[in-house]
């Protein structure tokens, strides 16, 4: 099971659309896949249609269970509109784990334990991720293979891109571990100075490490959400669904090429 954790610690710059809309190519490509909201705010959740204010169950629950046993996983998975796609929501209760665990050690690899456990089900995992450190980003990290970060193309973006990469640089050395992470520029509109010129300074910055095409603005996004849809699903001609199509076949042809490496 090949696991992408979706982050950044700067809102609004596309993290919950980029989980949705690479779920909806997956699905069409007809991939077993699981989708877990660790953001308190569920938007992921919220968006397939549950209300993570009303949920007594989800990703809460291993935090406060720490004994889950595997049936008992498979139970907590909620069913989605999308085929073959499951999801382990989130809860608003998610909010009060910093303050509920503290110090308590060994809660790092609550997340990893639980994909880990539920790995032969499926093929591909998507995690959406809160917009903060703490332990929910610490699980997301030590239970993904790969990040993806979604970065506006604007100024403020690249000054809260530098914040990340600094974080998971912290966090990296606690859990003694290098995550690869791919920065995917979100947002772009060609047609403003400011947004070709803030794409340059993070290929600039960033280099390799910033996906070699952008994900453009396109109104269309909202009208998927409003319908509760991917928008690879909903409107899959659109620009914005082909340029996460684009993605997503990166993704797999690098992931195939690193498994043939190995």
């Amino acid at each position: 099971m090949k696991t992408w954790a979706v982050i950044n610690q700067k809102g609004g710059v596309g993290k919950t659309t980029t989980a949705i809309t690479l779920a909806g190519h997956l699905c069409s490509l007809e991939k077993r896949l699981l989708l877990v909201d660790l953001d308190p705010h569920g938007s992921l959740s919220a968006y397939l249609g549950y209300d993570p204010d009303q949920l007594k169950t989800g990703i809460y629950s291993l935090f406060m269970e720490p004994t889950v046993c595997q049936a008992d996983l498979a139970k907590m998975l909620l069913p989605t509109p999308l085929e073959n796609t499951w999801l382990f929501p989130a809860s608003a209760a998610l909010a009060t784990l910093d303050r509920r665990m503290g110090a308590d050690h060994g809660k790092g690899l609550v997340v990893a334990r639980a994909i880990e456990c539920l790995a032969n089900r499926f093929q591909y995992g998507i995690i959406d991720c809160p917009p903060m450190l703490g332990i929910l980003m610490i699980n997301a990290l030590a239970a993904c293979d790969q990040l993806l970060i979604p970065a506006q193309t604007d100024y403020l973006s690249i000054n809260g891109l530098d914040r990340m990469i600094h974080t998971l640089g912290m966090v990296e050395k606690s859990l003694a571990r290098r995550k690869p992470y791919l920065i995917v520029p979100t947002m772009y509109d060609k047609r403003t100075r400011a947004s070709v010129d803030a794409l340059a300074k993070m290929r600039q910055v960033h280099q390799s490490r910033v996906w070699g095409s952008v994900i453009p603005i396109d109104t269309k996004f909202r009208d998927a959400s409003k319908a509760g849809m991917p928008l690879s699903i909903y409107q899959p001609k659109s620009r914005g669904s082909q340029a996460y199509l684009q993605l997503i076949h990166f993704l797999l042809d690098e992931g195939q090429a690193n498994h043939d490496e190995q």
